[in-house]
């Protein structure tokens, strides 16, 4: 038997309020030119609040053509504070506008998307490498606008682009401080190799550019311990790497903490690079060097997307080429 209490409906706010059905509708949806008193507006209101009624949305969605639903598609990425900032950020600027982003992480195996937009019949989409082009040709088809996020920086024009410029300014740094031979410390799940391939392959791009050996790479956990081995490799191994590219910021803490159970220190011994500067990055001791980029500003690009998409406006410029910026501190 079920103890879910019925949904209140507007009937329930009519009969509270001792109006009909038509006036509770016009004062909950703001319709205009209509001749209702402020006390009847004041009073349907307060029926309203009494009772907790909320419009239920697909009904809403059927009236007004779309929901207020933005679907926010990723693959089946760890959400991590990269991602989150990004989607923080997307959230805040929409919710401005009266829409709720819903994120969903893909998997790789789950219904096709199609059947989760039918689902929701969200007002538009927000595609994060996640849809194939004849999913977005046919998402459009629907009517339903897909916004993706801009890379447009410069010579970077694609998401893989920009991954790899992102380890050419980590490698580049380093270069210029004078090592010539990098490690590169990949992550230890392979959901994250969209991004943590490209990024080594900046690199590789910045050491053949220079003629120098391509770089040493190592699989680092979250774990000090995977970290120590790690470093133990490129020390016995490859005593001429100098410094460390990490995949990203929580990475290159690991490689800190791995050195640190060695009895290492950054930059004397190794110099360490992350990428995203997390809050943590600033506060860890020695604190660490690494490349910002730019999701705030990719998240304002991303809402001002939909909004224009909705409105049938032109796609708003994105960011400008100081998205990724290097962020200098203690450890290179």
């Amino acid at each position: 038997m079920s103890t879910r209490a019925p949904r209140i409906t507007s009937a329930d706010v009519a009969r509270h309020s001792g109006v009909s059905r038509a006036t509770v509708s016009y004062v909950l949806n703001g319709t205009p030119n209509q001749s209702i008193s402020p006390e009847t507006r004041q009073r349907v209101l307060d029926a309203a609040e009494h009772l907790g009624y909320t419009p239920y949305a697909p009904a809403r969605a059927l009236r007004s053509g779309r929901s207020e639903v933005v679907l926010f598609l990723t693959p089946e990425w760890p959400i991590g504070a990269t991602i989150a900032k990004l989607v923080e950020e997307v959230t805040l600027a929409l919710a401005a506008q009266g829409l709720t982003v819903l994120v969903h992480a893909h998997p790789r195996r789950a219904r096709p998307v199609s059947d989760l937009s039918r689902a929701i019949s969200p007002a538009a989409v927000i595609n994060h490498q996640a849809l194939s082009e004849a999913e977005v040709a046919a998402a459009r088809r629907a009517g339903i606008p897909v916004v993706a996020p801009a890379f447009q920086l410069g010579d970077v024009g694609t998401f893989v682009e920009f991954q790899q410029e992102i380890g050419r300014r980590q490698a580049q740094h380093l270069t210029a401080l004078g090592h010539r031979r990098l490690g590169f410390a990949l992550p230890d799940d392979d959901r994250l190799s969209a991004f943590a391939l490209p990024r080594l392959a900046g690199v590789q791009q910045v050491c053949a550019g220079l003629g120098v050996s391509e770089p040493v790479t190592q699989t680092v956990a979250l774990r000090s311990s995977s970290a120590a081995r790690a470093v133990g490799q490129w020390r016995r191994a490859h005593p001429q790497v100098t410094a460390v590219c990490a995949y990203n910021d929580e990475v290159a803490l690991s490689v800190l903490a791995g050195m640190r159970s060695r009895g290492l220190t950054a930059p004397d011994d190794l110099a360490v690079v992350g990428v995203d500067d997390i809050p943590a990055a600033a506060l860890t001791s020695p604190a660490l060097t690494t490349v910002a980029t730019g999701m705030p500003a990719l998240g304002r690009y991303l809402a001002a997307a939909v909004v224009n998409a909705l409105a049938d406006k032109a796609t708003p410029p994105g960011p400008g080429e100081d998205v990724i910026q290097l962020v200098r501190r203690e450890t290179a």
